[in-house]
């Protein structure tokens, strides 16, 4: 949810916090976005393109959902939370696997149908309402489960780890159940994934940043924790990260 389609969020960040030397620029990956903008982060550092990255989460759902739709409205919140990442100095610790997938073909399950380039913005448009949020609730829970489950053994698999080696899973905040499965895919129990999606609702991108500030703060994560994060967005778009802190 962008501020303005031109120019790009990042930009109006860095002018506010004066770095100057930073190249600034926005990653569209819906609720995926953030495990993305971690792995484009990951690959500037390793090859050697940038020492230090800023990598936001930042959502304003409540524009774009449709108020009058109660089986979409109430599911999203509006948030953000970041993360600063350099290259680690420490042989084992930092990020230990990354995964990203997508499938255009579903782009359709979960979307802005109009209001763009394509179709812009008119008064027709405004009342149809066809620029708001539209979703096939049931499409999107049996893709989201598959998906998110898919993520989460290639992030294992890439570490050389299995469920039992994961001190905390920080799941995209969607669903409950969502939730749920992924962890009894993933052979992790309820009491070592972290949830809040009861009190901010799904903040798309900015859900995993919020969700691992929550988690660091309250001790959940600390040093020596292995973390795996797991994200699917429209697109369909997902994602999933392990770090060892």
């Amino acid at each position: 949810t962008p501020d303005r389609l031109l120019p790009s969020t990042a930009v109006d960040i860095q002018a506010e916090l004066g770095a100057t030397r930073a190249a600034a620029f926005d990653v569209g990956a819906a609720c995926a976005g953030w495990l993305y903008a971690m792995s484009t982060a990951e690959g500037l550092i390793m090859s050697g393109t940038a020492e230090t990255a800023l990598v936001i989460g930042s959502e304003k759902m409540s524009a774009i959902v449709d108020w009058k739709d109660r089986s979409t409205c109430v599911l999203f919140g509006d948030g953000a939370g970041a993360a600063v990442l350099k290259r680690s100095r420490h042989h084992g610790k930092g990020i230990l696997s990354a995964y990203m997938r997508s499938d255009g073909k579903l782009a359709d399950l979960l979307y802005r149908p109009e209001g763009g380039a394509t179709v812009p913005m008119s008064a027709e448009v405004l009342e149809k309402r066809s620029h708001l949020v539209k979703m096939a609730g049931r499409e999107v829970f049996k893709h989201a489960v598959r998906s998110m489950s898919d993520a989460a053994d290639r992030a294992l698999d890439g570490a050389r780890l299995t469920g039992s080696d994961i001190d905390l899973l920080i799941p995209h905040q969607a669903n409950v159940r969502i939730i749920e499965a992924t962890a009894k895919h993933s052979g992790i129990p309820m009491d070592k994934v972290y949830v809040n999606v009861d009190r901010y609702g799904n903040t798309s991108s900015a859900s995993i940043p919020i969700a691992l500030d929550e988690a660091i703060e309250s001790g959940r994560v600390k040093e020596g924790s292995t973390v795996m994060m797991v994200a699917f967005g429209a697109g369909f778009t997902w994602a999933s990260m392990v770090i060892r802190f």
